[in-house]
C-alpha cells in the first residue's frame, strides 16, 4: 500500500494559521492592560467593562442582531416560495433564465448592491435607516436562500408528493408535511447563511446606512479609523465567539434533523 503524503495536510494546517492567527493575536491582546497591541503587560477584563458600559455601542449591537434576525427571517420565507417556483416550473428556459439571475445577484460586488440600493432609496424618498438597512440584507440574502434550498428540492422524489396526494392529501398538507420537513436541512442551512452575512455585511450597509443608526460592522470600521483601541478587540472577540455559537448550534440542528430522518427510515 502507498502511504498517504503529509502535504495535503501540511498545507490545511498552514491554511488554518493564516485564516487564524490575525483572529487570536486580536483576541490575546482584547486582555491586555496596557493599551497597546505592541507589548503584553498584564491580563485585565477592563476593555470589556468599558464596551458593556457603554450604552450607544449595546443600542448598535441590538440594532445589528434585529435587522440579522429580521432579515434572515424574511429572506428565508421569500428564497423557499422563490425556491419552490424555480423547480416546479414548467419551461426551462425560463428556469435557467431565474437561475441565473439569481447566480448573479450573489457574485456581483457589494459595491455596486449598495450603490444601486441608495440610488433606489433615494429615487423612492425612503429615509436611509432601519427600513433602508433592513430592505437591502433582505434583497442580498433571498439569493442564499435560494441555492440553500435548491439542491434539497431537486434531490427529492416526486412519488413521495404523488403518494400524498393518492393518499387524498390537499395542496396545502403536501407542502406542510412533506415538502418543507423534507428540504427543513436546507431551510436552515440557508436562515444561518442569511443571518451570517447580514451580520457581517459592511459594504452594502455602509451605503444605505443614515444618520442615528449604524450597525456594528460599519461602527467598528469608523472606530479603526480614529485609531488604535482595545474596544475594538474586545468587540471583535465576543462577535467571533458569537459566529461559533452560531455556526455550532447549526451543525446540531443538523446532525439531529438527520439522526431523526435514520430513525424514521429504521420505523
Amino acid at each position: 500500500m502507498k502511504k498517504k503524503s503529509i502535504w495535503p495536510k501540511v498545507y490545511l494546517a498552514f491554511i488554518f494559521i493564516v485564516l487564524y492567527a490575525p483572529i487570536f493575536y486580536l483576541m490575546f491582546y482584547s486582555f491586555n492592560s496596557g493599551g497597546t497591541m505592541n507589548n503584553f503587560e498584564g491580563f485585565t477584563l477592563d476593555w470589556y467593562k468599558e464596551l458593556f458600559g457603554d450604552k450607544r455601542l449595546l443600542i448598535i449591537v441590538l440594532n445589528t442582531i434585529i435587522v440579522a434576525l429580521l432579515s434572515a427571517a424574511i429572506a428565508t420565507m421569500i428564497g423557499v416560495i422563490g425556491a419552490l417556483s424555480i423547480v416546479y416550473m414548467r419551461k426551462k428556459t425560463t428556469k435557467q433564465a431565474l437561475l441565473s439571475l439569481n447566480n448573479v445577484l450573489i457574485v456581483s460586488p457589494d459595491v455596486i448592491i449598495g450603490a444601486s440600493f441608495l440610488i433606489l432609496f433615494t429615487m423612492a424618498g425612503i429615509k436611509l435607516g432601519f427600513t433602508s438597512v433592513l430592505l437591502s440584507h433582505i434583497a442580498f440574502s433571498i439569493p442564499i436562500v435560494v441555492i440553500m434550498v435548491l439542491p434539497k428540492l431537486e434531490e427529492m422524489s416526486m412519488s413521495l408528493i404523488d403518494a400524498a396526494r393518492d393518499l387524498g392529501a390537499s395542496p396545502w398538507d403536501v407542502l406542510s408535511k412533506v415538502i418543507l420537513p423534507y428540504i427543513s436541512p436546507g431551510i436552515f442551512a440557508g436562515f444561518f447563511m442569511a443571518l451570517t452575512y447580514s451580520l457581517d455585511d459592511f459594504a452594502v450597509t455602509f451605503f444605505v446606512t443614515g444618520n442615528g443608526f449604524s450597525t456594528l460592522s460599519v461602527e467598528i470600521y469608523s472606530l479603526a479609523r480614529r485609531g488604535i483601541s482595545l474596544n475594538i478587540n474586545a468587540l471583535s472577540t465576543l462577535l467571533f465567539l458569537f459566529t461559533i455559537i452560531l455556526v455550532a448550534g447549526y451543525y446540531f440542528i443538523m446532525q439531529r434533523n438527520s439522526r431523526a430522518a435514520e430513525a424514521g427510515v429504521r420505523k
